[in-house]
């Protein structure tokens, strides 16, 4: 099995032609599963094995975080997290946590609000752990940076239902709110272009619900797809692998993300989309990542998660154009078993 970390053979099925095997694919992965894999424990702290983790388990890169929101537990793990508790508390205890409301209010309801946000702390993105990584990271392997969450981060700040009201009744903020977003999240990637061994980014942002678009797509067009068309230049101007996540049902704004640049769609939401159709109607314009199914790594059998990796090997992977891995993330509540039956059928079954 070639589980050498080689990212040639990720930017090789990119261009939509046959590596030696299907690559594998996760942009995050839990460290409980990273612990189980190896048999010994897996902090955010412990870079070594975090890439002794990637580089055994098959992968061609590490993903880390670049911009102010990391995949996953968003509003408990990112580096915004403690700008905004800091916001929050203002005359309470430095210590006490206040609930950050992104159901409803948020934390900027207004103009005021807006120019009072500590923006400046916020913008102080966090590159330690790409230097960290540097004498720890096989030849093959590469760095890809997670990115992007522009339409996620205005929206949270806002709380989505005064984010709706807002887009009719005081549109001047949120036009703000996105510009301020989008400005930081942008300063992130350019900041890749001086560190070595980064091979891509990941924008991570969804749009949609498993019906279509969370908002009316016009909005995405004015406010967020001209943030990803700029990272989009960016990575040309350094040949970095661009790939887009998210969740849902995206075909109403598909055009708009072959359009923009994207190498690769991720995770192909199989509660939401049918592989083959997008495979059928969109395949020869841009690559395809992910789409087995999270709940059934959590609750299927070994035997289940074979069959159904196999059957995309087999329909999805001819040509090239795609990496496989979970329809969405691998969470610490997958069970290990099925993740290793995921993995090790790509190593077996996925050669060209």
């Amino acid at each position: 099995m070639n589980h050498l970390p080689n990212f040639a053979r990720l930017k090789k099925t990119m261009r939509h032609e046959e590596p030696d095997r299907v690559p594998l694919v996760e942009g995050a992965i839990g460290y409980e599963i990273q612990s189980q894999f190896l048999g010994k424990k897996v902090t955010g702290a412990t870079v070594g094995s975090q890439i002794e983790f990637w580089t055994q388990a098959g992968y061609d890169f590490i993903p880390l975080t670049s911009g102010m929101m990391d995949p996953g537990e968003v509003t408990k793990d990112s580096s915004i997290v403690g700008v905004i508790q800091r916001a929050l508390r203002k005359d309470k205890g430095p210590e006490e946590v206040v609930p950050w409301n992104i159901e409803e209010r948020g934390v900027i309801s207004s103009l005021e609000d807006f120019d009072k946000f500590p923006w400046e702390e916020a913008a102080k993105l966090d590159f330690n752990k790409f230097q960290e990584v540097q004498p720890y990271l096989p030849e093959g392997m590469r760095i890809i940076a997670t990115n992007g969450k522009i339409f996620t981060l205005a929206w949270m700040l806002l709380g989505f239902q005064n984010f709706c009201m807002s887009l009719y009744l005081q549109e001047e903020l949120v036009a703000k709110v996105f510009q301020k977003v989008g400005e930081i999240q942008l300063a992130g990637v350019k900041n890749l272009l001086d560190i070595p061994k980064v091979g891509g980014v990941w924008v991570i942002d969804d749009l949609s619900y498993g019906s279509g678009p969370m908002i009316d797509p016009k909005v995405f067009r004015k406010y967020v797809f001209p943030w990803y068309e700029e990272i989009a230049t960016v990575c040309r101007q350094k040949d970095l692998l661009l790939f887009f996540h998210s969740d849902g049902n995206i075909w109403q704004i598909m055009d708009d993300l072959i359009t923009i640049g994207f190498h690769a769609l991720h995770p192909i939401d199989p509660t939401a989309m049918d592989i083959l159709e997008v495979k059928d109607k969109v395949g020869e314009k841009i690559g395809i990542m992910g789409n087995i199914d999270v709940d059934l790594l959590a609750r299927g059998t070994p035997e289940e998660v074979r069959e159904l990796t196999k059957k995309r090997i087999r329909e999805i992977a001819p040509g090239g154009g795609y990496g496989l891995g979970s329809g969405n993330s691998i969470p610490n509540w997958v069970r290990i078993e099925n993740y290793q039956a995921m993995r090790e059928t790509v190593l077996k079954y996925g050669t060209y």
